[in-house]
């Protein structure tokens, strides 16, 4: 670990995967030794599954509550229903469900941290890597920032669950897996001109996930059931990969911030994955790497590969990309230090087939 303090790698104990996974809730929950189980759910997954999952965890030796996760954003979610819940350390193991998307999960993950407490995480779409990582995204201001909470202690990916999602988010699930293509890029980068911790044994496993997802393309597209077992497996194996490395590094580079850049000043036009997708188009290009690749693997499962396709203005792209540096300045990325002028982002847009 030279160059680097010492970290605590927390790993999920559990994970279940496979077509009706979710019969297996209540089992986890009683070997876990729970005794209070609260489930979080947004409004679809609970009108879709509300009523499966009481019969899945009635019967159990503990007991457990189904609350809805409100239209806010996830830490104010989770404070809302913190504040809701008697916590006392006398009542028993209390553990925290996430089912549904990543706002969902991320209120989980908010409640469980700020309670002391082990989550569980139930995704309903394969749309991006926060379904098994220990980060979480709340907003600041008009930012969005990620910070640590607590690594999921089980994962439970019920595939005949994510195979009928809307294809949009399968679309925005490889978008942010083909993200580790330059993520890794922009770590080693900042490893090399600024001598940053680097993970040799991360970073190769964050590559093989980008490379394994490009040649799946075509498999994810034309079988939803089969795509959606390769997309559940890739996003949790880049999930824990973030809790191997201590850090989003694998994961997340300049490509995200441009995504971030996006969300500022366009307003949260897209799916973070759907941004990301867009955004690894462009920065592979400035890696010197086969962007096209990227781009064809994006096309291929029909996720956006142009500013039209998420209803973003060029103007707004540019602004995005000359902002992107700044972001997270202290996170050195193939942007450098200064970003890009106005004029190289345009080159960069439409070099790359964006506008």
């Amino acid at each position: 670990m030279k160059g680097k303090d010492k970290h605590v790698i927390n790993l999920p104990r559990r994970i279940i995967l496979g077509d009706d996974a979710l019969e297996e809730l209540g089992n986890c929950m009683k070997e876990a030794g729970a005794e209070n189980v609260i489930v979080l759910m947004s409004k679809t997954p609970l009108k879709l599954l509300g009523d499966r999952i009481k019969k899945i965890l009635s019967g159990n030796y503990f007991s457990f509550k189904i609350l809805l996760v409100g239209d806010r954003d996830a830490f104010s979610e989770a404070k809302r229903i913190e504040k809701m819940l008697s916590f006392k350390r006398n009542r028993g193991k209390t553990f925290i469900v996430g089912v549904g998307g990543g706002r969902v999960i991320d209120a989980g993950k908010i409640l469980a941290w700020r309670r002391g407490l082990e989550f569980a995480s139930v995704p309903t779409v394969p749309s991006h890597d926060g379904i098994a990582s220990p980060l979480a995204s709340a907003p600041k201001g008009r930012k969005r920032y990620s910070f640590y909470t607590v690594m999921p202690s089980m994962i439970i990916g019920d595939v005949s669950i994510l195979s009928v999602a809307p294809d949009r988010y399968f679309g925005s699930g490889v978008g942010d897996l083909v993200a580790k293509y330059t993520a890794v890029r922009d770590w080693r980068l900042s490893h090399l001109l600024r001598g940053e911790y680097y993970g040799e044994y991360a970073a190769g496993l964050a590559e093989s996930i980008a490379d394994r997802i490009m040649k799946c393309a075509d498999i994810i597209t034309s079988d939803k059931f089969e795509g959606a077992s390769i997309l559940i497996e890739a996003l949790i194996h880049a999930g824990v990969l973030i809790g191997i490395a201590g850090s989003s590094r694998p994961c997340s580079g300049s490509e995200h911030l441009f995504s971030h850049a996006l969300d500022l000043v366009a307003g949260y036009p897209a799916l973070h994955g759907e941004q990301v997708g867009i955004g690894t188009i462009m920065m592979s290009k400035l890696h010197n790497c086969d962007w096209t690749k990227v781009r064809e693997t994006l096309s291929t499962v029909r996720a956006p590969v142009t500013a039209k396709d998420i209803k973003v203005s060029e103007k707004k792209i540019i602004e995005a990309l000359t902002i992107a540096h700044r972001i997270r300045p202290e996170r050195y990325t193939v942007l450098g230090d200064k970003g890009l002028t106005k004029k190289a982002a345009e080159e960069l847009a439409k070099s790359t087939m964006i506008i």
